[in-house]
């Protein structure tokens, strides 16, 4: 098989197109704690839940920039940490 670019950025070790996954354990805590900062809104509560989601986003992001499964994935990971920083810089 010859590998072109096209294999490189969106094929696993095993050949299969890989865009999607299904979540890990840091994107269900950040899936969990967005819809929770839905219902509390303010105070301390709110605080953590905020701490907490960036936190696994942040963690999620981080192994898919090293450890994903092909170019896309790692370039997703590369896409949403400096998306993180940047929204935390402002």
């Amino acid at each position: 098989m010859e590998n072109t670019l096209f294999d490189k950025v969106f094929r696993d070790r095993e050949g299969k197109i890989v865009l999607a996954q299904m979540p890990n354990l840091p994107l269900i805590v950040w899936i969990v704690t967005s819809l929770l900062k839905l219902v509390f809104t303010t105070g301390k509560i709110n605080i953590g839940l905020e701490v907490i989601a960036f936190g696994s986003l942040f963690t999620w992001a981080w192994e898919e920039l090293f450890q994903g499964v092909n170019y896309f994935r790692r370039a997703l990971g590369l896409l949403v940490l400096v998306s993180m920083i940047a929204s935390k810089i402002q």
